[in-house]
């Protein structure tokens, strides 16, 4: 929980990491690739006294991951989003292991989400079977942008897709988190278009597709579509750390998603450990849209604790103290709800 000016806010993460991208992991040149570009994001739009130094970025370990998060962090809950890279990385980016290891051990600070790959097959299939009964799977992190073999990317609509989509709702997996952000070396930028999650959203009403880093740069494209579609939200990742590097760009960010989603369909996430969640935090609490952008609408403090962590607990059904929820009405604070859209 953060605290500030009389005001709680519960916040939940919706989007970490646990990495391993050290030289002993690597496959080729495509991984290191891959975390340089991470690390030049890192460093480049974090304050200078919340830099890492390299070799710590490349693998922190699960002991860093809680301290960082909910220690200095001031989490509530976490999710991990899970990236596979296996044609980059021996055993992974995301160390999947790991990280469910990790949530088992503490599920009341953190949820797992897995990863497939509809490229895959009929056995792909079987092992995301296998993967929702093991792990009690509520969400999937799908990285479109992925290389295959041959194949450097897929769209939602594909197929194959389409039968994985299709097995999550059977299987009871309802949120399907997308990365559909900026490109990172040496992934193809056209992987990552928004405009197939259009197609699965309006044809999957019982699934609730995440859009991962708001569509950056695409973030024009993404709000068109996710305006008609209810079932469509927007995940902070990436736009975060603008509040700080760029706070003007931010607020073009922040004040087109509530214009077009509304408060109830953005959620808070600091990528970790792409940046750490304590100091996003702090300056998203102190931001404000500023006077010289008068087409944008000042942000409340509902709005503000709704992004941090009202809205991803209602995705999750995550119980959230009723100190820190808010109330159905102005006038009515005896019936109290986690956030606007689960009323």
């Amino acid at each position: 929980m953060y605290e500030k000016n009389g005001e709680k806010y519960y916040v939940v993460d919706a989007h970490v990491h646990l990495w391993d991208g050290r030289e002993s992991n690597l496959k080729n040149v495509h991984g290191k690739q891959f975390i340089d570009c991470f690390y030049d994001y890192h460093r480049n739009l974090s304050p200078e006294d919340e830099v890492w130094d390299y070799d710590t970025y490349t693998y922190y370990g699960a002991d860093r991951l809680m301290k960082d998060v909910f220690d200095d962090g001031y989490a509530d809950h976490a999710i991990f989003q899970a990236t596979l890279l296996s044609d980059f990385y021996k055993t992974g980016f995301g160390q999947t292991e790991e990280a469910f290891g990790l949530a088992s051990k503490h599920p009341d600070k953190l949820t797992y989400n897995h990863a497939y790959d509809p490229r895959n097959g009929e056995e792909g299939l079987e092992q995301l079977r296998r993967d929702a009964e093991r792990m009690n799977l509520k969400g999937v992190k799908l990285y479109t942008a992925e290389w295959h073999g041959d194949s450097r990317g897929y769209k939602l609509d594909e197929p194959w897709s389409r039968r994985y989509l299709e097995e999550c709702l059977k299987l009871g997996i309802k949120n399907i988190h997308v990365h559909k952000g900026p490109t990172i070396r040496p992934l193809d930028r056209d992987a990552f278009d928004v405009a197939d999650i259009d197609k699965v959203a309006t044809d999957y009403l019982d699934l609730n597709f995440v859009v991962e880093h708001v569509g950056l740069p695409r973030l024009e494209d993404f709000c068109w579509i996710a305006t008609q579609e209810s079932n469509v939200y927007g995940g902070l990742a990436v736009a975060m750390p603008f509040v700080h590097a760029r706070p003007k760009y931010f607020a073009q960010i922040i004040g087109e998603l509530l214009y077009w989603l509304g408060e109830d369909k953005i959620l808070f996430a600091s990528d970790y450990a792409l940046w750490t969640p304590q100091w996003l935090v702090e300056k998203f609490v102190d931001f404000q849209i500023p006077a010289d952008l008068p087409e944008y609408a000042p942000i409340t403090t509902a709005q503000k604790k709704k992004i941090l962590g009202l809205n991803a607990a209602a995705l999750y059904d995550l119980d959230v103290p009723q100190e820190l929820r808010l109330p159905t009405d102005a006038g009515d604070t005896s019936v109290e709800v986690a956030a606007g859209a689960r009323a």
